[in-house]
């Protein structure tokens, strides 16, 4: 029999929370009801819970010269471009906060219900007007930075403009982060949403810049970034140029990157640990964005909840990072002419205006963690290691709980539990049941975990 021990658990990093992001489908919640009901699914006791919001600052387009296809993706900008007064400065076109109407409701909807504490502006692109191409989509040719470094500090004011309005119309706005997956190679001849590549060296330029007009600004904001598309790759080197830069570290609130591409690589998640992440305990190391990618779990399946659960908890667990942040909260419905052939990423599944959706099974996978372990939960070590596809995560909860969330996709297993505690309580999601309370009662010593399944026990005195 498996035997893990809470008893004597290791204490590692304090967590910070979990979120999701409001881009590309929030601007079309147009009906009141039907916000009211997403937010209570995202950010309340009633569903997910979740304290991090992650709202995108869009770059606008222009109808004659936007190649991006799918609606969804063009993201409306509350800069006015006006090109007859380009000559007096961008302030010339200046800001109408009207638009994105239903994106900015949305998350003020989410913050009145009380469980967000961390706002996160971001930004895929520039505005178009500032860009090389005059598109937000990317430069014309692939690995190409598309934002000229003549509008770099443009750029920054126009950013920042936008986040004074957000604080002073009450959104409490802890960081900003401008730049979003800079290694990609975003535009080229094909596009098919909003993107910037930057070579580190200008990427460090534009953070430089960020950080001098915070503090001619005065501002109490922290920057997040550089929301690296990977845990490999130029990732070691951003923070290498960061920690080379005062100003920036200064002003860095969070060291942020995005785990896609290793959804089944343990070892890339321990390296990074123990050569970054350990090394530099005075960094807040975010995991700020993941979805399944390519996704090939249908939306209904169990197997898209165990996928996610695991990810979860290799990135809190083995990679070692302070918060865990999904990528859309909603995706459109992929196969519009038969729902049940849906291939989407999101937590939610809609149709285009919103006048069906439904939750996936990954949105109960993400629940396993999100509903017993707010800010201020520690991560623990029992010294497990995964065996015969069961992983195995374990936490202090902020009430001195014992939290053990088991993700098995093998076959039954019977766990022994080493406790002192006196209560258990056990959830579990299974292919014919979501996030479903087995057991309330004494604690008893042990646990049976269903084949493919994820199970949270909750343990206390």
């Amino acid at each position: 029999m498996i035997s893990i021990d809470l008893k004597n658990a290791a204490q590692k990093q304090t967590l910070k929370g979990f979120g999701t992001s409001a881009c590309w489908w929030s601007q079309n919640v147009a009906d009141k009801k039907t916000a009211d009901e997403l937010s209570d699914l995202l950010y309340t006791d009633k569903g997910l819970n979740l304290n991090i919001y992650r709202f995108n600052v869009g770059g606008g387009w222009n109808d004659e010269n936007c190649r991006v296809a799918n609606p969804w993706r063009k993201c409306e900008s509350f800069y006015i471009y006006d090109d007859k007064n380009e000559e007096e400065g961008y302030h010339g076109g200046g800001y109408d906060f009207s638009r994105d109407k239903n994106a900015y409701d949305f998350m003020k909807l989410c913050i009145s219900k009380g469980s967000i504490d961390t706002v996160i502006l971001f930004a895929n692109s520039p505005h178009y007007s500032f860009t090389g191409s005059g598109q937000a989509s990317g430069s014309l040719m692939h690995h190409t930075c598309n934002l000229p470094e003549s509008n770099y500090r443009r750029f920054a004011e126009y950013f920042l403009d936008i986040t004074e309005h957000f604080i002073a119309d009450g959104i409490p706005v802890n960081y900003i982060s401008p730049i979003n997956e800079p290694q990609w190679k975003w535009g080229g001849s094909y596009v098919w949403q909003e993107g910037c590549h930057y070579e580190p060296e200008e990427m460090l330029k534009v953070f430089h810049i960020f950080a001098e007009e915070l503090e001619k600004r005065k501002l109490n904001v922290k920057l997040y970034g550089p929301e690296s598309g990977e845990i490999g790759g130029f990732t070691e080197r951003y923070l290498e140029l960061f920690l080379g830069d005062s100003l920036i570290m200064k002003h860095l609130g969070a060291f942020a990157l995005h785990s896609y591409h290793v959804d089944n690589n343990t070892e890339i998640r321990e390296n990074f640990r123990e050569k970054v992440i350990e090394k530099h305990p005075e960094i807040r190391f975010d995991m700020s964005e993941w979805c399944e990618l390519p996704c090939k779990s249908h939306t209904k399946t169990i197997k898209s909840a165990l996928i996610i659960a695991r990810i979860i908890g290799w990135d809190l667990s083995l990679l070692g990072t302070e918060s865990w942040t999904s990528w859309v909260a909603v995706n459109q419905i992929s196969n519009r002419e038969n729902n049940e052939k849906d291939f989407s990423d999101g937590l939610l599944s809609a149709t285009d205006d919103f006048s069906y959706y439904y939750i996936a099974k990954r949105y109960y996978g993400f629940l396993h963690f999100t509903k017993f372990l707010p800010a201020g939960s520690v991560v623990t070590d029992t010294g497990y290691e995964a065996e015969d596809g069961l992983n195995v995560f374990t936490f202090l909860g902020r009430n001195n709980e014992e939290i053990a969330v088991f993700v098995n996709e093998g076959g039954a297993k019977d766990v022994s539990i080493i406790s002192d505690s006196e209560n258990m309580n056990i959830y579990c999601t299974t292919q014919q049941k979501n996030f479903n309370r087995d057991y309330n009662g004494r604690f008893n010593g042990a646990v049976h975990i269903k084949r493919n399944s994820v199970t949270t026990v909750v343990l206390w005195k």
